[in-house]
């Protein structure tokens, strides 16, 4: 369970990592040491499954990457080829027979899949499915994609993991393990990362570069949108299976999803919010004395509004970072004090000052009320709120965890209304527009970023049975 303060963020399905290594004794290793780096992609189950000898074996529980697995697991699952995953999820209940890898048994042998993202077509496909005689093991989307490959391998398994791809909607970027070949596809929006690093005797691919880093792989490219790449004894094939579609990469990866040091797209997180910091104090300047962030995610965008502003950069607030997970508090008491003992204010810092609070995103406002008050409670003499991305409004269709739309601060209130709430002196946005600047983009709609959680202009069309999954 997630603690109260994460709750007042959007939160990323799952990260996913695949290694192609024949030869390499430490595939589990290095998978374990891949799935820590994108641990804060997911924190609910983490798992791996990994192909030697012509035999899947794998293992998946529920609790971070640490509290899995330890090095007699890892010791017991000896491979030349090994998928990861770690899961937040957003289509399916938490429990153990949802997390991923998924391992089916077909006719022709074993499928290992792991899936970011999410399928606004799924319950179709997963209907049909039935009624023609499949059986469901899991109440996730990704398990429709595993069935349809299986369905389909009388064509070759490259055949049929195209064709099955092609029948897909939503985002996804998948890493499969099957007939010893290790493949990635990424959607044709290109809506979830996906990359290609290469190692000594193999390749690695993973949803963050920062995974290949851990793993010691070189930077290769990211997978296209649209594109297949398959790694086998041969190298590398790359198949575009659908080139139609604008190019929308999630805005969510560089205000709060990614590790600051991945790069994503070609472009580096830490500098895209430094640089919407930079953007946010010209568009939303205000007098004050000091500018400070709430750790640790609005640290990047606050270096960039003190250097633009000309207004210090100072630590306002501590971070736990040993706390670990914490399960909700119904009381109000109890979830005060959860705050508290998540982030603690310096007050020697903050006493007397007129602060400007970085925040990357506000979602329901819960939290910026509480933070507001204990800044207040600390001596400061004004908190004025600037936030390095626009009001979050809509729903997200594909794999990021929204509210209801009745619960976005941003949908419900105007800044007005906002500021009131939450306690502060004054609150400000960046402009959409701006979060493209920073980005290195210009114009919504064109620059291949989905900015639909801030404007509705959604990349494709979003049944209205896509809910069916998302808000089990």
């Amino acid at each position: 369970m997630n603690d109260f303060l994460e709750l007042d963020k959007l939160h990323e399905e799952c990260g996913v990592i695949g290694v192609y290594a024949p030869g390499t004794p430490a595939v589990s290793q290095m998978l374990c040491f891949g799935l820590i780096a994108l641990q804060h992609r997911g924190q609910e189950s983490a798992g791996i499954a990994v192909l030697k000898d012509e035999k899947i074996q794998y293992y998946k529980e529920m609790g971070l990457v640490q509290e899995v697995f330890n090095s007699e697991i890892l010791d017991r699952l000896p491979g030349d080829i090994g998928i990861g995953h770690v899961r937040y999820s957003t289509t399916g209940e938490s429990y153990v027979s949802n997390a991923q890898p998924l391992v089916v048994r077909y006719k022709g042998g074993s499928i290992a899949l792991a899936h970011n993202g999410n399928l606004v077509n799924a319950s179709d496909i997963r209907d049909r499915l039935e009624d023609e005689g499949s059986i469901f093991q899991t109440s996730i989307d990704s398990e429709v994609i595993a069935n349809l490959i299986a369905r389909n391998y009388h064509m070759g398994m490259k055949e049929a993991v195209i064709e099955s791809v092609k029948e897909i909607k939503g985002s996804f970027a998948l890493v499969v393990m099957i007939d010893h070949m290790l493949i990635g596809v990424r959607d044709p929006h290109g809506l979830r990362p996906l990359s290609i690093a290469k190692l000594d005797g193999g390749y690695v691919l993973a949803s963050e570069t920062v995974a290949h880093d851990v793993v010691g792989a070189e930077f290769v490219r990211d997978v296209e949108p649209g594109e297949i790449v398959i790694i086998d004894k041969n190298g590398i094939q790359s198949i575009i299976y659908d080139h139609s579609c604008r190019k929308s990469l999630c805005s969510f990866e560089y205000v709060y999803f990614a590790r600051p040091d991945s790069i994503i797209d070609g472009k580096n997180v830490f500098v895209a919010r430094k640089e919407s910091g930079k953007i946010l104090a010209r568009e939303n300047p205000v007098d004050a004395d000091m500018v400070i962030a709430v750790p640790d995610s609005g640290v990047a965008a606050a270096i960039g509004y003190a250097e633009e502003s000309g207004i210090p950069y100072n630590v306002g607030m501590i971070k736990n970072k040993y706390m670990g997970r914490t399960f909700i508090q119904p009381d109000q008491k109890s979830r005060e004090l959860a705050v508290r003992l998540k982030l603690n204010v310096l007050k020697e810092n903050v006493d007397g000052k007129r602060l400007i609070l970085i925040d990357d995103s506000i979602v329901r406002g819960t939290t910026s009320k509480r933070i507001v008050g204990m800044l207040k409670a600390a001596g400061a003499k004004e908190v004025h709120i600037r936030v390095s991305s626009p009001p979050v409004m809509h729903p997200c269709y594909f794999g990021i965890d929204t509210p209801n739309r009745i619960q976005l601060v941003g949908a419900t209130h105007t800044i007005d209304e906002i500021r009131d709430m939450v306690g502060a002196d004054s609150v400000a946005y960046l402009s959409v527009e701006g979060l493209m600047r920073s980005i290195g983009d210009q114009k919504p709609g064109k620059c291949g970023l989905c900015t639909a959680c801030f404007d509705g202009d959604y990349p494709m069309d979003v049944p209205e049975e896509a809910n069916k999954f998302m808000f089990e």
